[in-house]
């Protein structure tokens, strides 16, 4: 049975029971859930309200920090909201729903946005995507201007590959030096992970930061130029065939609570 077969056929109890212990080992690969709501140019105060004051006290009160919030500044229609929410457990990210229902503080906080008339709705629509961390960086890293809380940007960045083999090939050449490159010519590299659960798998999802666009586009030249990247993707297990058939890339805005 392949690995993502397996995955999507115990998702049940025997997988968390599985994986509960393991993934709060100190190197464990943590999980990521990544939310994206939908909402109406109406709906967008009263969101970032309730992710601020409401859901992101009540996520950190079940030690799912750092909570990162971000607006899309360029890529997919907006208000377009991004949650990242990291956890050592995937139990934890399982039982969500059932933990915060059991949150009498949350739950009276969150009763407006919640209880919201059917033709006046708090979001539209809400899609999810579970990942884990790469092996060799099992943890997310917090740029320094994010605990300063200073400007900046983030990129979320998508690979998509045609084969699950590519797939496996790609996530080894990240492992194997390029997300080392994005550091030497710097990029803040906040997360590299494995998209178990989404849509148009397989694909990885890794996250970069900067202080502004400036940045950014010195760091994509710097990165095309270098000559380890150059060594890395000509390698022939790399490149004899495409690894990447499709990226999806947007730059994020984090709010003014924002965590990350």
């Amino acid at each position: 049975m392949q690995r993502r077969e397996f995955l999507g056929s115990a998702l049940g109890a025997s997988l968390l029971a599985a994986t509960s212990e393991s993934a709060h080992a100190a190197d464990a690969p943590e999980y990521y859930l990544l939310r994206r709501y939908q909402l109406s140019s109406a709906q967008a105060r009263n969101a970032a309200d309730y992710f601020g004051a409401v859901l992101l006290p009540a996520l950190n009160r079940l030690k799912i920090a750092p909570v990162g919030v971000f607006n899309v500044t360029i890529g997919l229609t907006s208000p377009n909201p991004i949650l990242l929410l990291p956890c050592a457990s995937l139990e934890s990210l399982a039982r969500l729903d059932e933990k915060l229902m059991a949150d009498a503080a949350y739950q009276n906080a969150a009763k407006p946005f919640f209880t919201a008339a059917a033709t006046q709705p708090s979001f539209m629509r809400m899609d999810s995507s579970l990942l884990q961390a790469f092996p060799k960086y099992p943890k997310l890293t917090l740029p320094a201007a994010a605990v300063a809380k200073k400007p900046r940007l983030y990129e979320i960045r998508t690979y998509e590959s045609p084969s699950e083999q590519d797939h496996l090939l790609k996530l080894e050449q990240m492992q194997a030096g390029e997300a080392q490159i994005f550091q030497g010519v710097g990029a803040w590299t906040v997360f590299f992970a494995d998209t178990l659960v989404g849509t148009r798998l397989p694909k990885l999802t890794y996250m970069l930061g900067y202080d502004d666009l400036a940045a950014r586009e010195r760091v994509w030249t710097a990165f095309a130029a270098d000559p380890a990247w150059k060594a890395l993707s000509t390698q022939p297990r790399y490149s004899a065939e495409g690894l990447v058939s499709n990226i999806t890339n947007e730059i994020l805005t984090p709010a003014a609570y924002s965590q990350v």
